[in-house]
């Protein structure tokens, strides 16, 4: 074996520490338990491992992943944040076209309140229990979490 060869495979080889309380969690699947350990080998910062990372290593179809990841998010194994970069808002299957469509308004008006909502309503269609329906969705899925006052309106 030549030097440039040693070299390369020790890059390839890294070390990580994995605690084994993620395989005694009661509610994660095979699936879960793979992204889990997928992300775990991942340096932290920057180089976040991609859905489709996570799915090739994971041996895992890439709605397994996804499915996966959102479980992991669900039981704050996760950052919720975390997850959202990982697949973006809109690959996110939970969330109604609705609750997709009012979080893009968000967006782009983040500091848009109930009576705006209520407002907008009457140009779109939609009533005021469409619009609150859709807030609670974002809000069982982590994505209000940018928004605390629309979340403090939110009945669970």
């Amino acid at each position: 074996m030549t030097s440039g060869q040693a070299t390369q495979t020790t890059e390839n080889i890294r070390n990580f520490t994995l605690s084994t309380e993620i395989f005694h969690q009661p509610n994660l699947d095979i699936y879960a338990q793979m992204a889990y350990i997928v992300l775990r080998s991942f340096p932290g910062g920057p180089s976040l491992p991609t859905l489709s990372d996570i799915s090739q290593l994971g041996r895992m179809s890439t709605k397994q992943a996804t499915r996966a990841l959102q479980r992991l998010a669900e039981l704050k194994v996760l950052p919720h944040k975390l997850f959202r970069q990982m697949i973006g808002e809109f690959s996110d299957d939970r969330l109604s076209w609705g609750a997709k469509g009012l979080l893009t308004y968000l967006k782009e008006h983040p500091e848009a309140g109930i009576g705006e909502l209520s407002e907008l309503s009457s140009q779109s269609g939609e009533d005021e229990h469409s619009i609150r329906r859709a807030l609670t969705e974002l809000k069982r899925c982590g994505y209000l979490e940018d928004y605390p006052e629309l979340s403090k309106l939110v009945k669970e």
